[in-house]
């Protein structure tokens, strides 16, 4: 009558062992991903816009709006 008892001991340490090492290795991937993925901000703003006058100033020298057409209309979008 005693063997029941201590196979069943037996298999709740097993499983106890066994939750642990599947929450350690979360654990483990959850630090790893953390780690790799730090949260770095990147922006598409243009370089030195902070220290502009104005919005238009900014923009100004941006190659990248640069175009060939007419300078004297300006489009403010919002």
């Amino acid at each position: 009558m005693s063997q029941p008892v201590w196979g069943w001991c037996l298999l709740q340490q097993r499983v106890i062992a066994a939750v642990a090492f599947v929450l350690i290795g979360l654990l483990v991937l959850t630090l790893h991903y953390m780690y790799r993925h730090k949260g770095t901000y990147h922006t598409n703003e243009a370089k030195g816009t902070e220290f502009a006058e104005s919005a238009d100033m900014a923009l100004q020298g941006d190659p990248a709006l640069q175009d060939a057409g007419d300078s004297s209309r300006k489009e403010y979008f919002i």
